[in-house]
This record gives C-alpha cells, sequence and structure tokens, in this order.
C-alpha cells in the first residue's frame, strides 16, 4: 500500500519516519519530494581505464553549489534530506517529470529497503545533447513510501547503512567478490 500525504505527515510527526530535514511543502499527496545536495562525484576516468567489480572505483570529488553535467555524462549526487525508515516501510525513489522532460534521468537503483537509514546517493545521467546545469536546494526527486504486510525479518544493515553525502559504488565489497579472493 502506497503511503497518503496525511499518512506520512503523522508518521514524520510522531518520529515512525525520519526525513530530515523536512519542508512543509515537500510533502505530496502520495510522496516526499527530496532536494539535491552539494556533494558530488564522478568517475575518475583519467586514471583507470576500465570499472572492475573487485576493486575500488575512484572519484573525483565536488562540493559545489551548482554543477554542470556535460551531454551524455553520468554522475553521482546526493540529497539534502537523511532519511531513517522502520523495518515495516519500504520506499521507491522515482524522478520527478519535470526533471526527466529535459532529458536528465534519476535513479538510485530505484529502491530503499526497511530499516535503511541514511541520505540517498542519486545516479544522475544527462541524455539530453545541451549540458545540464543543476542546483543545490533544487527539488530533485520524490520518495514513495510503501508499507509491508510485516515486519522484515532481515532489515537493512548492508555496506550503505548511515552513509552521508555521495557514496560511491561498493560493490567490491559485495560477497561475490570477497568469495573470489584468495
Amino acid at each position: 500500500m502506497i503511503l497518503s500525504d496525511k499518512t506520512l505527515q503523522t508518521m514524520i510527526s510522531n518520529g515512525e519516519l525520519i526525513v530530515d530535514p523536512i519542508r512543509p511543502d515537500s510533502i505530496q499527496p502520495a510522496s516526499v519530494d527530496c532536494h539535491l545536495g552539494s556533494h558530488f562525484l564522478v568517475v575518475e576516468d583519467r586514471n583507470m581505464h576500465v570499472i572492475d567489480l573487485s576493486s575500488e572505483v575512484e572519484y573525483r570529488e565536488y562540493n559545489e553549489q551548482f554543477i554542470t553535467i556535460p551531454p551524455h555524462s553520468f554522475l553521482l549526487a546526493t540529497t539534502q534530506e537523511f532519511i531513517k525508515l522502520p523495518n515495516d516501510l519500504t520506499a521507491f525513489v522515482e524522478g520527478r517529470s519535470s526533471i526527466g522532460r529535459i532529458g536528465l534521468f534519476i535513479q538510485n537503483a530505484g529502491w530503499v529497503d526497511p530499516g535503511f537509514e541514511g541520505q540517498i546517493t542519486l545516479e544522475l545521467y544527462n541524455a539530453n545533447s545541451l549540458p545540464i546545469r543543476l542546483e543545490a536546494g533544487r527539488r530533485i526527486c520524490q520518495l514513495v513510501f510503501c508499507k509491508m504486510d510485516e515486519q522484515a525479518l532481515n532489515p537493512y544493515r548492508g555496506k550503505y547503512q548511515g552513509q552521508r553525502n555521495t557514496t560511491g559504488s561498493r560493490v567490491r565489497l559485495d560477497r561475490e567478490a570477497q568469495e573470489a579472493q584468495p
């Protein structure tokens, strides 16, 4: 079941769901708007020749109020909001229609597990033939919350738990990569 604005407001007010900071106009009829942070990561393509799933990925870091994404380019960003989900609630990260209509694709694997807490790292791709200039503090995406039929037996406690700022890939820490190492 997707949660309504009334339910979201109640859960945030009583601390059952944490979205911090929360702005009064961020709560939409069936979602919560999130705002772009000022911390960004770009894959360091000058030092890397290939991205290997078992090796650490190198990034260039930017702390900026504005950032421009060149055409057909990718970068990681973060939300300003820190969220903490109870063990019976999950969320989908969805791009805003107005942002998608300028050719900016927003993703974060699309899913936030029950029990997750942290800022959301967003994968941004400029599918346009023109650069797109972004400004920290602008609404960038929305979280759609879904109530589970019961609490998760094993809520999220993974490698991104508690993340602050933009967090690069930690795929090298996956079980498969660890088992392959001597």
